[in-house]
This record gives C-alpha cells, structure tokens and sequence, in this order.
C-alpha cells in the first residue's frame, strides 16, 4: 500500500522504487510489525490498544492508509474484499 500510495502521491516511477521518506516509513513498519507483541493474532494497527508506532509515523500511515484505503477495491480487488471480511469477522 505505501509503495502504490508514493507512486501516485510523489509520482515516483513504476518499479518498486520509492522516495525516501515512504521508504523510511515502509522499513519503520516492518521493523514494527515484526516486533509486535500480539504477533499473528493482532488486529489492524489502528483498533490495537498497544501503540507500537510512534506519534508521527502512525500520522504518516494514517495518510497513507486514508488515501489509498478506498482504492484498493479498484487495485487490489480480491485483497481489499478479504480484508473487509476479515474485518467483519474480528467485530463479532
């Protein structure tokens, strides 16, 4: 999501080239995500009562997140739909 967010937002290139600060963002994010104390059994970032990321990239992924969550019906069709049913499922 974030590489698809700087081509569109900073029109960096087709390949999988980013500008530097979508890909400081995208390395915080993994480097968080695998140290995650809930591991697997988490839910998504932002319902999680433990904050891994701090204020001002959890401000940077909310942007990114914000921009590029309703289009990924038209980019990723079958990943956005097994989201929202995941989603759904993890509210009951």
């Amino acid at each position: 999501m974030i590489t698809e967010y700087c081509r569109r937002r900073h029109h960096t290139s087709d390949d999988d080239s980013m500008c530097p600060d979508c890909q400081e963002l995208l390395d915080y994010a993994v480097k968080r995500l695998t140290r995650c104390p809930r591991g697997e059994s988490r839910d998504s970032c932002r319902k999680c009562v433990i904050h891994c990321y701090d204020t001002a990239h959890r401000e940077s992924m909310r942007q990114v997140m914000s921009y590029i969550g309703p289009r990924m019906i038209y980019l990723h069709p079958v990943m956005a739909v097994k989201h929202l049913f995941g989603e759904i499922r993890r509210k009951k």
